[in-house]
């Protein structure tokens, strides 16, 4: 038991295919498998993003006595349904660890593991220190100040963040770090990488919805938004630091 604890310790993959029942797709594998401390990942709606996050939370609370996992979402209600992901794959292990405390947005286990959701509020998130995993789930929705002020929950900890969403205009911290972002794992999803959603209903989306949006839900594009005057594109190709700013 103690070897095949340790095996399942080293491999998450090993850990969703044997223990929760789940076979990832070779980008969830990559997420599963991902050794850095920062990762950004640029998915379709309904790709899986959800499910893969949930799977590496359990498995830091499960293999990493004493460790915090933070799960920031831009609602209360985003925040508890990604929790609910995690306490139900815990259900599904056969052979689960004893809980100490549990309710609908947080858990602690027997070895000191706690995870807890939290909504998109600066000024609740301050209270948290020392965090080992944070997600950032819906990341093009949440704000920015919320962000800059998870960030140094790390500073200590040198734990490890992801930001997960789907696009939402060429705007915010999500598209910031995606473009230009230092030390960041880039890991992105279609939903015509997504074997489980059928091709028909794609073109139907396509359709439904038209361009601007199918680009961003299903293709992960950053596209201009739809209140922009000028592009991006044009904004950045007219700055300069040649040219000395009027004031300051």
């Amino acid at each position: 038991m103690l070897a095949d604890d340790l095996r399942m310790g080293l491999d998450p993959v090993l850990f969703a295919q044997e223990r929760l029942g789940i076979t990832p797709d070779p980008w969830q594998e990559r997420v599963l498998r991902w050794p850095g401390k920062r990762l950004l990942l640029n998915c379709s709606r309904q790709a899986g993003k959800s499910t893969v996050a949930s799977v590496l939370v359990l498995h830091r609370a499960v293999f990493f006595p004493g460790s915090l996992s933070i799960l920031v979402s831009p609602s209360l209600r985003q925040s508890s349904e990604l929790f609910r992901k995690v306490a139900e794959l815990l259900d599904r292990l056969r052979v689960k660890p004893k809980l100490l405390e549990e309710n609908k947005l947080s858990f602690r286990l027997a070895c000191g593991s706690r995870v807890l959701s939290l909504p998109a509020s600066e000024a609740t998130i301050r209270g948290f220190s020392g965090a080992d995993l944070i997600i950032e789930d819906e990341s093009s929705r949440v704000p920015d100040d919320l962000y800059r002020a998870v960030r140094p929950m790390l500073a200590v900890s040198g734990g490890k963040m992801i930001l997960m969403s789907t696009p939402f205009g060429k705007r915010g911290h999500f598209f910031e770090e995606w473009q230009r972002g230092l030390n960041w794992e880039r890991i992105g999803a279609k939903a015509t990488d997504c074997p489980r959603i059928d091709p028909k209903f794609l073109e139907e989306e396509r359709v439904s919805l038209g361009d601007w949006w199918f680009r961003q839900e299903y293709m992960c594009e950053f596209v201009e938004t739809t209140d922009q005057v000028f592009s991006y594109e044009a904004i950045m190709g007219a700055m300069s630091a040649e040219v000395k700013p009027l004031f300051g």
